[in-house]
């Protein structure tokens, strides 16, 4: 009985431990280093002091592609005016296709920081994002802490205004 209850909690236990996320407000954000369009590599820590809206799209993804307009409108709204340029887009791609990436970045004049390991689902940042659908985003602060994630239009807008006012 004594090994048997003893091995319930273990599995248990076991259970919670894997369901904790590692991608939570108030968690740090995992390290991304991919590579820009031309060929450089960038990492999310170089943008510490700022706060830094990670969004994760693809070019195959249509309510990605709906949301750039309403992000290039955010992004020329708040990372210019704000007190030092505090505020960052990091548009991450699960592409595969280097070109298409490329095309649509022009198309939609995505003029924020883009990067790709071009892996598609196998890449490495889906899976420490624990990303299983797009879009998806998180927005960390000047310290490499989640505040926010998966906000969306308005959601988003509203959350800046209020975080970017106060910083």
């Amino acid at each position: 009985m004594k090994t048997s209850c003893t091995l319930l909690f273990l599995i248990l236990f076991s259970g919670f431990i894997l369901a904790q996320s590692k991608i939570e407000v108030g968690k740090k954000a995992p390290e991304i280093t991919m590579a820009k369009p031309d060929g450089s590599l960038f990492s999310l820590s170089s943008q510490k002091g700022k706060i830094v809206l990670v969004d994760f799209w693809a070019t195959w993804c249509a309510p990605c592609v709906e949301e750039q307009p309403e992000l290039k409108k955010l992004y020329e709204t708040y990372s210019d005016q704000v007190k030092g340029n505090k505020f960052e887009i990091l548009g991450v791609s699960l592409d595969k296709n280097k070109e298409s990436w490329k095309k649509a970045i022009d198309r939609f004049g995505m003029n924020w920081i883009q990067i790709s390991d071009l892996k598609f689902w196998k890449s490495p940042v889906a899976k420490a994002y624990e990303i299983d659908e797009l879009p998806f985003n998180v927005i960390i602060d000047s310290e490499g802490t989640i505040i926010a994630k998966n906000l969306h239009e308005k959601e988003l807008e509203e959350f800046l205004k209020k975080h970017l006012v106060q910083n």
